[in-house]
């Protein structure tokens, strides 16, 4: 039976969804859209912006494209392309298992970083707004914002799904053992190993989201620590 105060906190991106297919696909459709030279272009805006908000910002890279090269009517081609991405046939295997196996256990919520048009319709275009029965929380910086998650969300004990260990291990060092953090080694971050040894081990480490579904509340309590290693 579902208890009220566990709370499950899932990420989207590598998480729950493939997000580097995502990445991979629309890199495709900009080399045939406008080209190699121009593609490249665009990825720079891009990662110049995700250094500067702290998330992947899709459409602001567009509008600095389109800044760039006001003559290029190319590129309105990708922001349609991005608007009807089939975002539901990019869930990882078993992430839907995942959810629907922690919600015998506690309340799932989605709890994503991003921009407020492109992560909002990503959530909603992969039915994963609907799986989550609308709880759905999207910030600038997830980690900074702590106390209002608890507002939305108030728990005797969260879990936490991420495939970024700067965020598992930014929300253990505030929350110690009231979470367990769960690292889905799925991603580019996650498998970056020069990244995830920069920061302590994570309560619970599985090699896809799917697995998840085999862990029972009991052992998922168990796991949180007090202090991090």
């Amino acid at each position: 039976m579902a208890n009220d105060q566990i709370v499950f906190l899932f990420d989207v991106d590598n998480t729950l969804l493939d997000n580097d297919r995502v990445v991979a696909d629309l890199m495709r459709h900009l080399e045939r859209a406008v080209g190699n030279e121009r593609q490249q272009r665009y990825w720079s805006y891009f990662e110049n912006l995700r250094t500067e908000l702290g998330y992947a910002d899709y459409l602001g890279a567009l509008q600095r494209y389109r800044i760039e090269y006001p003559r290029d009517f190319r590129i309105l081609t990708v922001s349609h392309y991005l608007i009807n991405y089939p975002f539901a046939n990019r869930l990882f295997p078993g992430s839907l298992d995942a959810v629907e196996h922690c919600q015998r256990f506690g309340r799932p919520v989605i709890l994503s970083d991003g921009d407020v048009v492109f992560q909002p319709l990503k959530v909603d275009r992969s039915g994963l707004g609907e799986s989550f029965d609308g709880n759905v929380l999207i910030y600038i910086h997830k980690e900074d914002e702590l106390d209002d998650i608890v507002t939305h969300f108030p728990a005797d004990h969260y879990v936490l799904v991420d495939d970024k260990v700067r965020i598992l291990s930014a929300v253990k060092k505030a929350w110690g053992a009231r979470v367990t953090t769960v690292f889905p080694r799925q991603g580019h971050y996650a498998i970056d190993q020069k990244e995830v040894a920069k920061y302590p081990s994570p309560d619970i480490t599985i090699e896809r989201i799917g697995m998840l579904a085999t862990y029972d509340l009991e052992v998922l309590l168990r796991a949180a620590k007090t202090e991090q290693r």
